[in-house]
């Protein structure tokens, strides 16, 4: 199971400012294990998409070139406490993580 998501929101008037660190490897396919000197298998977030109020906000496809423990940090104009904000990611192996939180 992969480890959990964080997200911090704050609202500035109706903007709210959503930071969201997504914990993953990130492998490229490039890099070496150091005790055996094999390639460590790929495995990286292809797609993320984050929603305010069950609306997509962002839906971005990403590659093996965005480092380990993504961060994105992004401004949703018209939004208000108590909008509910959610992420989710997938990954090239199929796994997936999400969460919802709450703007106060």
């Amino acid at each position: 199971m992969p480890e959990a998501i964080r997200m911090r929101t704050a609202l500035e008037g109706e903007v709210a400012i959503v930071k969201i660190l997504m914990p993953h490897p990130m492998e490229t396919g490039l890099r070496k294990d150091a005790v055996t000197g094999e390639l460590v298998p790929i495995h990286y977030i292809s797609h993320v998409m984050v929603s305010h109020n069950g609306r997509p906000v962002l839906d971005a496809q990403t590659s093996r070139s965005v480092s380990r423990n993504p961060f994105l940090e992004l401004r949703i104009t018209g939004a208000h406490a108590g909008d509910r904000v959610a992420v989710l990611w997938e990954d090239n192996r199929g796994e997936s993580n999400s969460l919802e939180v709450v703007i106060k």
